[in-house]
């Protein structure tokens, strides 16, 4: 059974709609296949995400999103770490709504601990194109949203 846990540490809690977040995310899992074990999303500031992807990783920059895998063999789980300043920032220059964004990246980590990947530019578009999927088919999504999401296959593939 899915226990997703919404958290901040050091920043304001931007979760919106936990319930309709949480049964987005489980019908995510399972349209591709896998049921959701313990998974934590943990919002956090630039400087503390970058002490992670520097610490665990050996990448000295600044991301929106660290996944770590809890390796439980009946469900997926694990914590996903995201960077709110970069969520912010990144809905700021995409002109979408933070809230848009900040499930992006959501589900972004998700795809990760479900075994996507995104090294090279045809696994980026592959995993660009899942993850609007995913945001299409969360619930109550507007035409306006919609065609936001359709457009942003623009955005930069980094």
């Amino acid at each position: 059974m899915a226990a997703i846990r919404f958290c901040a540490h050091g920043v304001s809690h931007a979760f919106r709609e936990k319930a309709r977040l949480e049964r987005w995310l489980c019908e995510v899992a399972r349209s591709r296949g896998h049921d959701l074990g313990e998974l934590s999303f943990i919002l956090m500031s630039d400087e503390e995400l970058l002490r992670y992807n520097t610490r665990y990783l050996g990448h000295r920059y600044f991301t929106d999103v660290i996944t770590f895998d809890a390796e439980d063999r009946d469900a997926v789980g694990g914590d996903v770490l995201i960077s709110l300043d970069r969520v912010r920032d990144n809905a700021r220059s995409l002109g979408r709504p933070v809230q848009e964004e900040l499930r992006r990246v959501m589900v972004h980590g998700l795809l990760h601990l479900l075994g996507y990947r995104d090294r090279t530019v045809a696994d980026k578009m592959a995993m660009r194109r899942i993850e609007d999927e995913c945001l299409l088919a969360y619930p109550q999504h507007s035409s306006v949203q919609r065609r936001r999401v359709r457009r942003s296959n623009k955005r930069e593939l980094v």
